[in-house]
């Protein structure tokens, strides 16, 4: 039985930089949801950041959604 120990890096490092990248998406989204309900002070209420925040959230959730769909995409093809 051989090994190849070269293909095995190669998916064993794809792997972790995948991981990696999509853990990192989807903490992005949380903190992007936890800016924009966090209080403000001074009485100003910020709608900008909070619109920016949020919809930056957004976006990091449909990559990880879509990060995601590819790769069960590639299981089932």
């Amino acid at each position: 039985m051989n090994i190849d120990w070269a293909a095995l890096g190669s998916v064993f490092g794809v792997s972790l930089v995948a991981t990696v990248a999509l853990v990192g998406l989807f903490t992005l989204g949380i903190v992007g949801l936890s800016k924009s309900a966090a209080p403000t002070g001074g009485g100003t209420t910020g709608t900008g950041s909070v619109a920016v925040a949020r919809t930056g959230a957004y976006v990091c959730f449909a990559l990880c959604l879509a990060a995601v769909s590819y790769g069960i995409y590639m299981i089932v093809a």
